[in-house]
């Protein structure tokens, strides 16, 4: 039984949610041009594009499947954070100086200058299927869970009420009120989420039985009540989240999300400066960083919680999150309204991003493009409009008929790999594009077509030839993880398309704005470096945790003398924010 709001809470939750309606329809006004509808006239600081960020990212879906893969599978699904920083990064130093140069409104325009207008038009129906998949998953996970919030009471909605009023919400402020109304709302919701995050897993981890971070990490070390949680590295040949899919097929899922994802590099797209859009995509980092050791963590509290305090083995991961706020968090004193008007919000931030994606690709990429390519502002502006209205209805009804709201099973796992064909193509696109010179115009468009029948080539190939094998099976297991499935593809993808503009004649032109030299060498060190230190580790010289300060430490001096510029503000906090990340990854061995 969930635990009802009190007075107070109640006040708190209603006081927060007003400030939300009221500070983004503030925004909203008419006869706006396309720039400032789609794009907030350019002009976002570094601080809405970090809260913009984080708030399109981590949406009620990201809360609620991280927490529950913690306490069903375990630590391991922080790589879903932590290795989204190397992604992150790229996008700061590596494609924000080549998309901002150009002033593009989405990233289809960058492949027709890139490329060609057949790799423009397969981007714009890929990630319009994706916005629509992951549409269709925000309105599910969030009906399923304002049910659960609002059990036993009056105001309980059923499955189709839910998504009748996250529909609803998400579509009126897009629609009135473009990119700006957006971005501030998802800023309010990012601080509403960060506290709710922080609270939550504050009041998880200092519950007298776990003793914080460390005592969680002794208490699942300890023999008698150890579940072995705080892994983070799983078995090649785990069935969800197996360490050679991670350092392989995940990366490459963080590399779409993080530098060639619409809705996310709108964001940038949209800042005031490159100083802002650096320093807001780094600030997003250091936010994301409180999933794996609030949410994530309190997951893992969670499973030990549940079973020898509450006596609750039988909870289901999707539904653990509200459960354990229902154990944890004191009453009285309107932390319980302040975590779910953070929950609440969560529902609608990354909808509202998406939406206003979707409107600007229906305007700029296809109404201007293929029907009025002399459209002025205030049709492109209708056009946007008009598209919310249509893809909301037909997420909703996708939504409705397409799930069950009692279903079982890890949500935000199925999410990923129903979306996951389409994106190496894409990824391996994007990125040649942008480091190689010598990458065709003319190879981009049939590698992204080919990448969606790859992938299910590979999967019938290892499950009907490889998986008869038991050497095959005991390094990826029965069946193939769809993480492994994704790294394959994107390295077919980058050879046919290394093989295509190999054997077509070189581009007439190019446009030198839209391509960057990497520094190969201080890359080529920061492997070698990795290399030693896992040798080292390996042979029992040290042990991994004893190797985590060093590693972070040598990647902060590796990493200034790969930039080679002054140690300014963009250079010191993305060093740091990689430093981190380096650091978690050989502490939590």
């Amino acid at each position: 039984m969930i635990r009802l709001l009190d007075s107070f809470d109640i006040f708190v939750y209603l006081a927060c949610l007003l400030l939300l309606v009221f500070s983004s329809f503030v925004s909203v006004r008419r006869g706006r041009s396309a720039a400032g509808y789609f794009m907030a006239d350019r002009a976002l600081r570094w601080w809405s594009v970090a809260g913009s960020i984080y708030g399109t990212n981590v949406s009620l879906s990201q809360i609620i499947g991280m927490l529950g893969i913690g306490y069903s599978i375990g630590f391991a699904q922080s790589h879903y954070e932590l290795l989204a920083i190397p992604a992150i990064l790229a996008l700061v130093y590596l494609f924000i100086p080549v998309y901002r140069q150009a002033n593009f409104f989405t990233l289809s325009e960058y492949l027709a200058e890139r490329y060609d207008d057949r790799a423009r038009l397969l981007y714009t129906l890929a990630i319009m299927a994706i916005i629509l998949i992951l549409l269709v998953g925000g309105l599910y996970i969030g009906s399923r869970q304002l049910g659960l919030l609002f059990r036993d009471t009056p105001l309980q909605p059923t499955y189709l009420q839910g998504i009748l009023l996250i529909a609803a919400a998400s579509c009126l402020l897009t629609f009135f009120g473009g990119m700006e109304a957006v971005v501030k709302a998802e800023n309010i919701i990012t601080v509403l989420m960060v506290l709710a995050v922080l609270t939550v897993g504050w009041c998880t981890l200092r519950q007298p039985s776990i003793g914080g971070l460390f005592g969680l990490l002794e208490l699942d070390a300890s023999s008698d009540r150890g579940l072995h949680k705080m892994r983070l590295y799983l078995p090649s040949n785990h069935p969800d989240l197996p360490w050679t899919g991670v350092f392989s097929g995940l990366l490459v899922l963080h590399g779409f999300f993080w530098t060639t994802n619409q809705f996310e590099v709108q964001r940038v797209l949209a800042a005031r400066t490159d100083r802002d859009a650096q320093l807001g995509a780094i600030g997003a980092g250091f936010l994301k960083l409180t999933i794996p050791f609030f949410s994530i963590a309190a997951g893992v509290a969670a499973a030990y919680l549940f079973r020898y305090e509450y006596d609750l083995a039988d909870v289901k991961p999707d539904d653990a999150f509200v459960m354990l706020l229902s154990k944890v968090v004191p009453s009285g004193y309107g932390l319980m309204g302040l975590i779910l008007a953070g929950f609440t919000g969560a529902v609608f931030s990354s909808m509202y991003s998406m939406l206003n994606s979707a409107a600007t690709i229906s305007s700029v990429d296809l109404y201007r493009r293929y029907v009025h390519p002399l459209a002025a502002d205030a049709r492109l502006v209708w056009i946007g409009r008009i598209s919310v209205l249509g893809i909301t209805l037909l997420a909703s009804i996708l939504a409705w008929l397409s799930f069950d709201p009692n279903a079982d099973g890890n949500f935000f796992l199925t999410l990923s790999r129903n979306s996951s064909y389409l994106k190496p193509g894409i990824v391996s696109a994007f990125f040649l594009g942008v480091v190689w010179k010598r990458t065709h115009p003319a190879s981009a468009a049939p590698v992204m077509l080919a990448a969606p029948f790859l992938g299910l080539g590979i999967e019938w190939f290892y499950a009907e030839v490889l998986a008869n094998d038991p050497f095959w099976i005991d390094l990826f297991g029965p069946r193939l993880n769809f993480l492994h499935r994704v790294f394959a593809v994107f390295v077919l993808c980058l050879g046919l398309q290394v093989f295509l503009s190999l054997r077509m004649p070189a581009p007439e032109k190019f446009s030198e704005t839209l391509q960057l030299a990497l520094p190969w060498m201080h890359i080529f060190m920061f492997i070698l470096m990795q290399v030693i230190i896992l040798w080292l580790i390996r042979k029992g010289v040290y042990t991994a945790a004893s190797m985590a300060m060093p590693a972070a430490v040598a990647s902060l001096l590796l990493w200034q003398a790969g930039r080679r510029q002054r140690w300014n503000a963009v250079n010191f906090w993305g060093a740091l924010l990689a430093a981190f990340t380096l650091w978690a990854l050989y502490r939590f061995v």
